[in-house]
């Protein structure tokens, strides 16, 4: 039998990451792959915050980019992935690609994806909504909003199951 996916996704402070954990919690070996990097004192807080909340149930894998690599190298015997989140990555591949073109990020999508379609075990993907606002008023708001559209809806197209939280209450769409 084919591993399962889970995508939800919501606004900011929607219940997403809540709801993911709750979602980990049957599983027995679980792995978390954070995507966030500490570049400031905020991004640290924040990151504190969502280890103690998941606590020592989780073995924690730190991939800013490369995703697939991290999936593909998981420890043996892992039962899920809770992978927080896909708008992050977004921003960290417009940032680590800047001056290499489109076709980085892209072919970075596609290698993530590739492995979506043969997970090597059940995933968790978090990821935010933000296309439901206001059109960005600059060139990078807009192409950040467009990518992270085009990864939330080829994800939500393999996954098992696709969740919205919309002030802590999730409706499943999928």
């Amino acid at each position: 039998m084919k591993p399962d996916i889970y995508y939800v996704t919501g606004g900011a402070r929607s219940g997403k990451s809540s709801f993911a954990l709750q979602l980990a919690a049957p599983y027995v070996k679980r792995v978390f792959l954070a995507t966030a990097e500490p570049f400031d004192d905020e991004m640290q807080l924040r990151i504190g915050k969502h280890r103690e909340e998941r606590g020592e149930q989780f073995t924690t894998v730190e991939e800013p980019i490369a995703l697939d690599r991290a999936l593909r190298q998981l420890p043996e015997g892992t039962d899920v992935v809770l992978l927080d989140c896909l708008t992050v990555w977004t921003g960290n591949l417009m940032h680590y690609a800047e001056g290499k073109g489109e076709q980085e990020i892209e072919a970075q999508i596609e290698r993530f994806l590739d492995v979506l379609r043969h997970p090597p075990c059940d995933i968790i993907l978090v990821s935010n909504e933000v296309g439901m606002g206001i059109v960005p008023e600059n060139t990078m708001a807009r192409r950040f909003r467009d990518i992270a559209g085009i990864i939330n809806q080829r994800v939500a197209s393999l996954a098992t199951e696709a969740w919205l939280l919309c002030s802590g209450l999730p409706v499943r769409l999928k």
